[in-house]
């Protein structure tokens, strides 16, 4: 619960004289609206109900007078003040809900909910400031460059207590009370990220956004990712997802959704975002600890998160169902102009990293093709396409990058299961997708990889009820089953296949 300090002055009756004056305080200097933005923190709206319950736990309300510079407070004698007493004011910390711990607690299904809610220094920091890379942050602390201000209680001449305020440096590691204030240099502002262009959107395009929404409530938002988008920006990507749900997906809310895991841009299927900080720090957690405890889920057939893709692969496994456990890890090919993920033999392998596959057949074709059901128990790049490729020797459809050579020695389809119809003539989707063509009837097919199902906690209930009773059993929350229908290329392959 959020508390707000309460100010008393007392006048002493027996005074006949009034109280010396005190001179003015001088206005706060007003920061630059990119520094500004630098160290904002944003809270969706509340929503009440039965008695006025808060159904949103990121609560914490930005103020701007906290997000000035201060010249009043005074440091301690021994300290060199290199920066003119100048810094930037965090606002005072205010205990809130843990969401990496309730994320763990979600993902062990645990009866208790009284994790550790003590916040760090560097965490608030980090909170208070989301643009402002962690690198500099930690530098910042390891330089010995940031202080605390903390009340402290201090006994006057004649034995009264006086609430007296003191300047220290804090390291990145030491909790943070009650109505602290963290203090950082001015010097900041150089750091300071350019401001980013808000992408625009037409009506065509956000109606398209807003179509692939599969669910949504107000701690979630759940897509169908459409082939052939990036997820997350980077050198020649125009457009990403991210970007596009900040743009037309956030609604009510003040804040962007935010990622809480990836899908490649070549396939499709269930994506969920975050729509608010805690929402996504909590499910970040829950993906966390599904990979870091995949050893423990593979006899679990109740886990707390599962995930299931459908993959198109040519040839078929040996066995119609099994559990793939290969690690993987990144090597350099083409004499350092790219790099690959492949299976490591050697688990001791500093760049090996765990990664299981549970996975079945669906259906088979007498043509070379073979319909697979994954189940991903770790999530690591390209996990499904390298253990498809390497581990079972059936490489995913329209995967070049793994199974080029099996796509050379690919048999074309007889004519009579091609399909005659041209299913992009007159149609145009938005932002240069192609999402009709690409089915095995073509000679260059689409990756066929889709995540179709997906079970997770239901987060918006975990937040609503922890924050109704810290006692609350979190075995209780019930589970979300989200479906996602196979894109145009998969379905069109699927029935050509049983045609």
């Amino acid at each position: 619960m959020k508390t707000t300090p309460k100010f008393s002055s007392y006048l002493n009756p027996s005074s006949t004289s009034p109280p010396p004056l005190k001179p003015p305080t001088p206005p706060p200097t007003m920061v630059e609206p990119t520094v500004f933005r630098l160290i904002n923190l944003r809270s969706p709206p509340s929503t009440t109900a039965h008695g006025g319950l808060r159904l949103c736990i990121s609560a914490i309300h930005a103020l701007h007078s906290h997000y000035t510079t201060s010249t009043t407070t005074k440091e301690p004698k021994h300290y060199n003040n290199k920066n003119n007493g100048k810094w930037f004011t965090l606002p005072p910390f205010t205990p809130t809900l843990n969401a990496a711990a309730l994320g763990k607690e979600l993902s062990a299904r645990s009866s208790q909910s009284k994790a550790d809610v003590s916040t760090t220094a560097l965490k608030w920091v980090l909170k208070c400031c989301p643009d402002l890379p962690r690198s500099l942050v930690q530098k910042l602390f390891r330089l010995r460059q940031v202080r605390r201000e903390s009340n402290t209680m201090e006994s006057t001449d004649v034995g009264a207590q006086v609430q007296e305020r003191s300047l220290k440096r804090v390291a990145a590691k030491d909790s943070m009370n009650d109505g602290d204030r963290i203090f950082l240099p001015i010097t900041v502002k150089q750091e300071v990220p350019s401001e980013k262009q808000k992408l625009y959107c037409n009506e065509e395009e956000v109606n398209f956004i807003r179509s692939l929404v599969l669910y949504q409530d107000p701690a979630i938002v759940v897509v169908n990712k459409p082939p052939g988008m990036a997820v997350q920006g980077g050198i020649g990507i125009k457009t990403s997802l991210d970007e596009l749900a900040a743009t037309c997906l956030s609604y009510d809310l003040s804040e962007p959704p935010r990622l809480v895991h990836r899908l490649d841009r070549d396939s499709s299927g269930i994506l969920v975002l975050g729509r608010t900080q805690i929402s996504a720090t909590v499910l970040h957690s829950i993906f966390r600890e599904k990979t870091c405890g995949a050893k423990d889920d593979i006899d679990n057939e109740e886990r707390i998160l599962q995930r299931k893709y459908w993959a198109l692969v040519i040839g078929s496994p040996r066995r119609p169902k099994g559990l793939i456990s290969a690690p993987l890890g990144k090597v350099v090919v083409d004499n350092g102009k790219s790099d690959r993920i492949t299976i490591i033999d050697n688990l001791q392998n500093m760049s090996a990293q765990l990664a299981i596959t549970e996975y079945q057949v669906i259906k088979s074709s007498c043509h070379g093709f073979t319909w697979l059901e994954l189940s991903p128990l770790t999530g690591r790049k390209h996990q499904l396409r390298v253990h498809c490729a390497e581990a079972l020797g059936t490489p995913i459809v329209g995967d070049l990058k793994y199974g080029w050579q099996a796509h050379r020695n690919l048999k074309q389809l007889p004519c009579s299961m091609k399909s005659n119809e041209n299913p992009t003539k007159g149609k145009t989707v938005p932002f240069g997708l192609d999402l009709e063509s690409g089915s095995i009837s073509e000679k260059h097919p689409h990756l066929h990889l889709h995540c179709k199902q997906m079970v997770l906690p239901n987060v918006s209930e975990a937040l609503q009820n922890v924050q109704f009773s810290s006692d609350y059993d979190l075995s209780e929350v019930e589970s979300l089953e989200l479906v996602a229908p196979l894109p145009s290329h998969m379905q069109r392959s699927w029935d050509i296949l049983n045609s």
